[in-house]
């Protein structure tokens, strides 16, 4: 009869035996039926102070969640996910290639008891989601050193961190027609009353544009935006590193000589372009910071911490809404947050960036670049100048 009863039917039946068998008859009864003498007990409670028919179990009752009960769990778990953060939820980078029956393997090997369906569990309620292998890699094939680039750059954020040195992640947003166009996405509205945009929206050089370029301080979970309305170029680039640096950077960190910039290796901050690389002397010089710059490998730029915890929350933010003029976006982008408490600033750049300039090979000389003994080209350190005598 017992399997064909409900947890607290059961241990009340149970309970009633043990009760009419009198001395030793819970222990007999929990021989029998393998129930533990606990919930023999928890029966005899049951039939003393009533039973309710609204619950099986009291509020609270039933087993704790392994989180709970082995907090530590979700730490291991996290160190394997991003091995350079120490289960910090804001660390650098948000990727693994291990399945969660890899997981299960690797934490049991350390020494806990827990199955892949619990760690599934705990990755959604730390904000993970599942990524398809297609969205996993760009391009036909990756660098070979691209998972020790991942590594490279945790360590180095690790050790800015660990010493109270910003850390920035940059990048340029997608660009946007500023006008009455239709933005994906909904919002609540009356029904019936859709607001109606233009029908198209095709390139026009004659159309206003928005180029949102944004800065992302790791340690602060902080952003600033540069929303400018020009060309994405290294100069319009290095200049929202600078403003960033005025406006927030230099307040968070007065004391910091030390800056590490995490970007990815094409566009406007690319470790290709020399005037980027001259743009960041300047701000050296005029700050005295030593900049280190990381850059993603190449095809990798989805795994930015900026896309994940800037970028995405500004698109949420703005989804269904037309972004009709520079003013809505500045106060769009502006209103931004999130429960994990990001706060985001954003400034109008009305500055016109002239296209194509070039640096001269004596220039490019006098800057005060070290190179990273690996991946020079991807890892460097620009220093302030040497005043001459």
């Amino acid at each position: 009869m017992l399997p064909l009863l409900n947890e607290k039917q059961r241990r009340v039946v149970a309970a009633s035996e043990a009760k009419a068998m009198g001395r030793g008859g819970v222990q007999a009864v929990a021989t029998v039926t393998g129930m533990s003498r606990q919930t023999i007990y928890n029966g005899l409670r049951d039939l003393e102070s009533g039973l309710r028919q609204d619950r099986v179990r009291d509020i609270g009752g039933g087993r704790k969640k392994i989180s709970k009960q082995i907090p530590e769990v979700v730490n291991a778990l996290e160190n394997l996910i991003e091995p350079a953060m120490r289960g910090d939820p804001e660390s650098l980078l948000r990727w693994t290639c291990k399945s969660v029956r890899n997981l299960e393997a690797a934490l049991c090997k350390d020494g806990y008891v827990i199955s892949y369906r619990t760690i599934a569990t705990i990755l959604h309620e730390r904000e993970y989601n599942l990524q398809g292998n297609r969205k996993s890699l760009e391009g036909k094939k990756g660098h070979p050193d691209r998972n020790a680039q991942f590594e490279h750059i945790n360590t180095q954020a690790k050790e800015f961190l660990d010493n109270k040195w910003p850390v920035i992640s940059v990048d340029t947003k997608k660009k946007e027609l500023v006008g009455n166009y239709k933005n994906n996405g909904r919002e609540w509205a009356k029904k019936g009353t859709p607001r109606t945009v233009l029908s198209h929206d095709f390139p026009d050089p004659k159309v206003a544009k928005a180029v949102p370029y944004g800065v992302y301080d790791v340690g602060s979970n902080a952003g600033w935006v540069n929303v400018g309305i020009d060309a994405d170029t290294a100069e319009f680039a290095v200049e929202s590193i600078r403003q960033w640096w005025k406006n927030m950077g230099k307040k968070r960190y007065p004391v910091s000589r030390n800056l590490l910039i995490c970007a990815d290796s094409g566009g406007s901050n690319g470790y290709r372009s020399h005037l980027w690389k001259s743009e960041l002397q300047k701000i050296a010089n005029h700050t005295q910071l030593n900049i280190t710059v990381a850059h993603f490998p190449p095809g990798t730029s989805k795994w930015n911490k900026i896309e994940h915890r800037l970028f995405s929350f500004i698109s949420l933010n703005w989804r269904g809404k037309p972004l009709t003029d520079y003013q809505t976006i500045v106060n769009l982008i502006a209103a931004t947050t999130t429960k994990a408490g990001l706060t985001v600033r954003v400034r109008l750049d009305k500055k016109l960036y002239k296209k194509g300039i070039k640096v001269s090979k004596k220039d490019l000389s006098r800057i005060n670049l070290v190179q990273n003994s690996f991946h020079g080209e991807w890892n460097y350190t620009i220093k302030p100048q040497v005043a001459s005598v």
